[in-house]
């Protein structure tokens, strides 16, 4: 990343409506610490460069692709750092696609069951009903 940010500095809700997201996102990646505290006005007012911006848009990016907090915070710390080598970077993210490859099997093993269950359901108007029967199963 760019140290020599030479860009006019913008508020945190410019910052948040430039990214796409809320305020409170904003904040709350700060309060974890992802965003570094922000340099502020000389009336106290949290200005933002381009390059929170950047890091704010790699975090959100981030978070669409179901990286975990803990998991952006080691990509990041890695790339803060320039001491990383493309592999663990693969490495991290091979990691990541193995946990969403086993939920979507968990997705459609959950999908299989209830459209069997709904399926035996003919939604009549008695209270015999064969979707409260499989919960009660269990």
């Amino acid at each position: 990343m760019a140290i020599n940010d030479t860009s006019t500095p913008i508020t945190r809700g410019a910052l948040a409506r430039r990214s796409g997201c809320h305020i409170e996102t904003v904040r709350y990646y700060e309060k974890i610490g992802l965003l570094p505290a922000p340099m502020r006005s000389d009336g106290g007012h949290r200005l933002y460069r381009a390059i929170d911006q950047r890091r704010l848009r790699f975090i959100l990016r981030g978070r669409e692709l179901g990286f975990s907090i803990a998991e952006l915070r080691s990509l990041m710390s890695m790339a803060d750092s320039d001491n990383y080598t493309c592999g663990e970077i693969h490495g991290i993210t091979t990691d990541h696609l193995r946990g969403i490859r086993a939920k979507i099997n968990d997705l459609k093993r959950l999908e299989r069951t209830l459209s069997g269950i709904a399926e035996d359901c003919k939604g009549g108007d008695v209270p015999d009903c064969p979707v409260i029967d499989a919960l009660w199963a269990g």
